[in-house]
């Protein structure tokens, strides 16, 4: 009983002891090692199971490419157009003791990254002009020519370096310090490039205004064509209504001429059986409501009244 609880020590001792002694490494990860905060020996970058003495520490760094996302900068460039550019970037550690030695982390070393690059990229702003960072070659815009005589602007479109180029000259500058911190930076990129805040308000303004010029253009012409074609419509109405009612004339007067033609023939045929039909027609319209009418016996209106036998 007195040798069980040192031996149970001993052996709790030498699973802990034992626990530090060993680390696994990923295939996206190397490790420097230190002793007493101080590195020792080269960066071990080979995936598997390693063994360490237990009072070494293994910092573990990421080996894979990782990523820079800037703050949006306001920056002036060669010609005075006052822009913000955002900008980002693809690096990697390729040298974990330096790396250890100069930042420690990953965190020190993204702040590291924001002074160097953003100071390379505004370097490259405030020496080119606005069309070199949208542009990266002269060819031909398909510009919109404005329908408003007077506001057509030639766009000086002769791109001299241009967007790509001035990246890798962002990304040159930007490399030898980077180097120092034990980075390689892979890439550097425009994410977007806006007017200012205040820039950006005036062009829209005059945008929206230009516009409204544009719409007011073109409501007048499409009152004057609408004006042209409501009179080009009325005439032709009553060209056609006029043309109508020349016809119908016509045809009204051949009807009277046929129906007089007609009323002639019976009357030549038997003149008493036509004026028999004609006074009974008349009988016929006369009005259904009572009404007082002074006619003598002897008129001829009531001849074939009196004829008839009752």
């Amino acid at each position: 009983m007195k040798l069980t609880l040192p031996l149970g020590i001993l052996i709790l001792l030498v699973a802990v002891v034992a626990g530090r002694g060993y680390y696994t490494l990923d295939e996206t990860e190397q490790v420097v090692i230190t002793q007493f905060g101080a590195p020792i020996g080269d960066t071990i970058t080979g995936a598997g199971l390693h063994f360490k003495w237990p009072w070494r520490k293994a910092n573990f760094f990421a080996k894979n490419i990782l990523e820079w996302d800037g703050d949006p900068s306001q920056i002036p460039t060669l010609d005075k157009k006052y822009i913000y550019v955002d900008t980002f970037a693809r690096w990697r550690i390729v040298n974990a003791r330096r790396f250890f030695e100069k930042v420690n982390n990953e965190i020190a070393a993204q702040s590291q990254l924001d002074s160097i690059i953003n100071a390379a990229t505004r370097n490259m702003v405030q020496s080119h002009s606005l069309i070199e960072l949208v542009r990266d070659s002269n060819r031909k815009m398909e510009v919109l020519t404005s329908p408003i005589k007077g506001r057509e602007e030639p766009i000086d479109t002769q791109v001299e370096v241009g967007r790509g180029q001035l990246m890798l000259m962002v990304l040159k500058q930007s490399e030898p310090k980077v180097d120092e911190l034990g980075i390689q930076l892979v890439d550097v990129r425009v994410k977007r490039i806006n007017y200012i805040k205040d820039v950006q308000e005036r062009v829209f303004e005059r945008m929206i205004a230009e516009r409204k010029q544009i719409a007011e253009k073109f409501r007048s012409e499409g009152q004057g064509e609408r004006q042209k074609i409501e009179g080009r419509m009325e005439k032709e109405l009553k060209t056609i209504q006029a043309e109508a009612y020349r016809r119908s004339e016509e045809i009204k007067g051949k009807a009277d001429a046929e129906a007089a033609g007609i009323y002639a023939a019976a009357y030549g045929k038997d003149p008493e059986f036509y004026s028999l039909v004609k006074t009974l027609d008349l009988y016929k319209r006369l009005p259904e409501k009572e009404i007082d009418l002074l006619i003598g016996t002897d008129s001829e209106f009531f001849k074939y009244i009196k004829g008839m036998t009752p």
